[in-house]
């Protein structure tokens, strides 16, 4: 168990009021709130040690190198990767449009291209540019009722050269079989590229026991700032693979005629990095496993087991994703028949409430779920308390009764 009161103490947005209410932020599927041990270690760098990195030999880029290469050490033990298959990107979709990029040149026409319909837009649309691009095949996974991919559509994988899909969903909250369906992969021959954006915040995450060959996540996510995102790749690919961006430290050699890459992970990492923002994220990585991801797992199910038995219980109310909690993270998508999910969030504002609505990135999944005007979207994190959703439940219970008479 964690002790949520303890951790709301490190953040320091819960000390304010929203409209004369205390805040209550289900909105951590989006973005995460910061605890004070981030904030002032970015603060601590910028004060003290701000300078380019791997440009000069003075004692602050010397330090400022050494914090930024920290932060990618502590990264690769977080995921348990060699510290040069982790590649500093700006988020999740720049990791996953790296490898689109990088990775692409590999696809040929005719070649099959992988996906599920649940995906976020980031790992969808690359693969389906690429395909048009390549004119490769663009195979897309359904899923079933209860939110799940369907198991009779998985050999849509054989034959693939690329697999893309989500560890787990944004939307349906569904918790998807990685290492499985690396497995399947594999067997067939196919590269996987994994979205880690809602995994790696909320449950341990170990991409030498998944055998993924690609993994992408955000900071901003995890309690990192905005900016800094994440991309494992397995050595041998990233070798194979061409440079995402030109110019600046991922060049080793330079002439008139000819250029030579920087090793790994410098290849892809062009320009002046986001050094404030990697140590904030290593920050962020300290902070999570003081608590243990473990405990993260075990904490995110009680939220999520509550969020099914209060509102995805209420008359009503229609989720989407899961019936049990140990097979989904602590995010609840739902519409409430006839009332439009803009109305339902505006008026929890007023609560101080702080939801989600719209398609969340989602389209292709909301209109195969029947919902092209969208959805609302509770998610929860470790700063939320089972009570905080307990209040979610009796504000919307408000809200039916007023707007329905």
């Amino acid at each position: 168990m964690i002790d949520v009161e303890r951790i709301r103490g490190d953040f320091p947005i819960f000390e304010r009021k929203i409209k004369g209410k205390k805040l209550v932020y289900l909105d951590s599927t989006a973005t995460s709130q910061r605890p004070r041990q981030v904030t002032e270690a970015v603060k601590r760098f910028e004060e003290s040690k701000n300078a380019n990195v791997a440009r000069s030999i003075h004692t602050l880029a010397e330090e400022a190198t050494a914090e930024y290469e920290g932060a990618r050490e502590k990264t690769a033990k977080f995921v348990n990767s060699k510290k040069k298959e982790i590649i500093f990107t700006r988020n999740t979709t720049e990791s996953l449009n790296l490898i689109m990029r990088g990775y692409g040149k590999f696809i040929k026409e005719g070649d099959k291209i992988v996906t599920t319909i649940m995906e976020h837009h980031s790992n969808f649309v690359p693969w389906q540019q690429l395909a048009k691009m390549k004119k490769a095949e663009f195979e897309i996974i359904d899923i079933d009722g209860d939110g799940k991919l369907k198991e009779d559509e998985l050999d849509k994988i054989k034959g693939a050269k690329l697999f893309a899909f989500s560890a787990v969903s944004n939307v349906l909250g569904t918790v998807n079989e990685v290492k499985k369906l690396c497995k399947i992969a594999k067997d067939e021959g196919a590269v996987s590229v994994v979205d880690g954006a809602q995994s790696v915040p909320g449950m341990p995450t170990d991409v030498k026991d998944i055998d993924c060959d690609f993994l992408a996540f955000s900071g901003h996510k995890m309690l990192a700032p905005f900016g800094i995102g994440v991309l494992y790749g397995r050595e041998k690919l990233l070798e194979e693979m061409d440079p995402f961006l030109y110019g600046s430290e991922m060049i080793k050699k330079v002439d008139k005629e000819t250029a030579v890459w920087n090793e790994l992970p410098y290849k892809f990492e062009a320009g002046t990095p986001p050094v404030g923002e990697a140590v904030g994220l290593g920050a962020a990585i300290d902070y999570l496993n003081d608590i243990g991801m473990e405990n993260i797992r075990k904490h995110e199910e009680e939220l999520a087991d509550k969020l099914l038995k209060t509102v995805g219980e209420m008359d009503g109310v229609r989720f989407f994703g899961p019936k049990n909690a140990d097979k989904r993270a602590g995010v609840l998508a739902f519409e409430i028949e006839g009332i439009h999910p803009h109305d339902i969030a505006a008026l929890l504002d007023e609560e101080g409430i702080a939801i989600r609505t719209g398609h969340h990135c989602a389209m292709p999944l909301h209109l195969r779920i029947g919902m092209p005007g969208g959805t609302n979207r509770a998610g929860a994190y470790i700063y939320n308390s089972t009570e905080e959703i307990d209040y979610l439940a009796e504000n919307l219970g408000k809200i039916i009764k007023m707007l329905r008479g």
